[in-house]
């Protein structure tokens, strides 16, 4: 059965999250705010999505995170930690590496904290290590985490189950993950999933939260790309 937060709600009242794939998802509200995350490129192996914004986070440079050309609509594109206001969305990012051993192998990585329609969430990116304690409790509490899962370029299922324990948002959604469409060398959500006891799949629908309706303890939302 598809999971409540797949079912439609005023966006006055919501923001809706659609997963396009990877860790690129579109949050709309209903101010009209239209913010992408993380967009693939050309070899990640969905199809790349016709989609329209007017805000881009980009965690890192990477090719399968940093395709700005793809989102319509003259977006304004950060990619810098640097705490910002754009039409009431507020936006700060947060310096971590994309590896372990910080940096030297795969370089940085941002973290994005930013906040819609009274909702707070994060971005992980493409994070490959733990969080020191000052940073885990700076980012500690937000409504919606999304968590890369896969390992082998990020952290791996047990890490990022670790990152969702020390984080405890109200809800999780995995991304970065190995599927039918994305062919890369990583985990499925499988492994990620076994280890919480709350999981609910919404299909392939976009979800729809809201500060009223937020889970407690952390619920694990899993989505089907829409790209």
């Amino acid at each position: 059965m598809s999971s409540h937060y797949a079912q439609e709600k005023d966006l006055s009242q919501a923001v809706r999250i659609s997963w396009l794939g990877h860790a690129m998802f579109l949050l709309e509200d209903g101010a009209g705010h239209r913010l992408v995350t993380d967009p693939y490129g050309e070899g990640v192996g969905y199809t790349l999505p016709q989609v329209e914004a007017d805000i881009v986070l980009v965690s890192h440079d990477h090719f399968d995170h940093a395709n700005v050309s793809m989102v319509k609509g003259n977006p304004q594109v950060v990619s810098d930690p640097t705490p910002r206001d754009i039409d009431g969305v507020e936006i700060e990012g947060f310096a971590t590496y994309h590896d372990g051993s910080a940096g030297k192998e795969r370089g940085p990585n941002l973290v994005f904290r930013f906040r819609m329609q009274g909702l707070t969430f994060l971005h992980m990116g493409d994070i490959g290590h733990m969080l020191p304690d000052d940073l885990r409790e700076a980012l500690r509490g937000a409504d919606v985490l999304f968590v890369p899962v896969g390992g082998t370029f990020t952290v791996d299922d047990a890490g990022a189950a670790e990152l969702v324990a020390a984080l405890a948002p109200r809800i999780a959604i995995p991304m970065h993950f190995r599927n039918a469409a994305c062919a890369f060398p990583i985990l499925t959500e499988e492994p990620f999933l076994a280890r919480f006891p709350r999981v609910e799949k919404a299909g392939k629908n976009p979800v729809y939260i809201s500060a009223g309706d937020l889970p407690e303890p952390t619920l694990v939302l899993v989505l089907d790309y829409l790209a």
